[in-house]
């Protein structure tokens, strides 16, 4: 049968998520319920009967259709067993030519070497937590330690399973004036919290001054052997009583000693990645792929 487009109305979502879920590079961002919340359109390659398969976020604009990296979702890609550089490049080559601009990020099984395209390097890092609390804070840097001694001395209070809505707010707020996100992904963010909590696979914590003031939150989801470190939101007051160090020291604590990645998702900005290798965590890389075949008009409007 070889690779096959289909459209969204043509996928068979139970064999799809049977994929996802048996993938060797499985990731949680791959499910059809997470693609139908935060994606403005998907279609999808697939091989054969669901041997491997990729999701292919679009949208339209000005005509012309384009693939995207939907809100929320750090990396998508191929997912499935046996990948090899071949069948990569075959997939790659598989999107249809109508999708004129590519902006899309590929998980961390999807390394190639490809004479057609040229990916680019994005930086992931995640925390392994089987080996303890006690071990893992062991490597703590020292403004870690810091910070979570901070936190206590000015009695923050961590609460697990806030409201939502408390932590959009924050997050919408801390985010309005650098970030993309539109009142409907927070909306759609919601609707993908609910069901996942629904499933028992999505928790949040939140860390609240005495007086009842949330200065950090974060929703955590779970699949494959990871915990996501998917929304956050810090108030300003929080930077200087060490309450988002306090919340992850939280989250730490009740889930390590099991077989679990904590997954930060990201970051290429070098800030957060030294916040992020504060805690031990480590570098995992995943390619992009930036691809402009839109006319020359366009072109020139798409550059950095």
């Amino acid at each position: 049968m070889g690779i096959q487009y289909l459209r969204y109305d043509q996928i068979d979502k139970t064999k799809w998520d049977k994929t996802v879920d048996n993938a060797l590079n499985g990731l949680i961002y791959g499910y059809s319920f997470y693609l139908d919340c935060l994606s403005k359109n998907w279609n999808a390659l697939i091989l054969n009967d669901y041997e491997a398969i990729m999701p292919l976020t679009w949208n339209r604009k000005y005509g012309i259709y384009y693939l995207y990296q939907p809100p929320f979702t750090a990396c998508l890609g191929i997912f499935g067993n046996n990948l090899n550089t071949d069948m990569q490049e075959e997939f790659l080559q598989s999107i249809p030519l109508r999708f004129r601009y590519w902006d899309i990020i590929l998980n961390h099984g999807n390394y190639f070497k490809s004479t057609n395209y040229t990916p680019y390097k994005r930086v992931n890092y995640v925390l392994q937590l089987e080996s303890g609390y006690e071990n893992i804070t062991s490597q703590y840097r020292d403004n870690i330690k810091r910070n979570v001694r901070k936190s206590q001395h000015y009695q923050l209070v961590t609460k697990k399973n806030i409201h939502i809505d408390e932590l959009l707010v924050l997050a919408r707020e801390q985010t309005k004036n650098f970030s993309k996100l539109s009142s409907g992904d927070f909306d759609n963010f919601r609707k993908l919290y609910n069901i996942l909590l629904g499933k028992e696979k999505a928790v949040n914590y939140g860390v609240f001054m005495p007086n009842g003031t949330l200065l950090s939150g974060a929703a955590f989801f779970f699949s494959h052997s990871r915990a996501y470190y998917i929304l956050v939101g810090n108030h300003p007051d929080g930077r200087t009583l060490g309450s988002s160090h306090a919340l992850i020291d939280a989250f730490i604590r009740d889930y390590a000693g099991l077989n679990m990645l904590l997954d930060f998702e990201g970051s290429d900005i070098s800030s957060l990645a030294f916040y992020y290798r504060c805690f031990g965590a480590k570098e995992e890389f995943h390619p992009a792929i930036r691809l402009n075949r839109l006319p020359a008009l366009l072109k020139w409007l798409k550059k950095d």
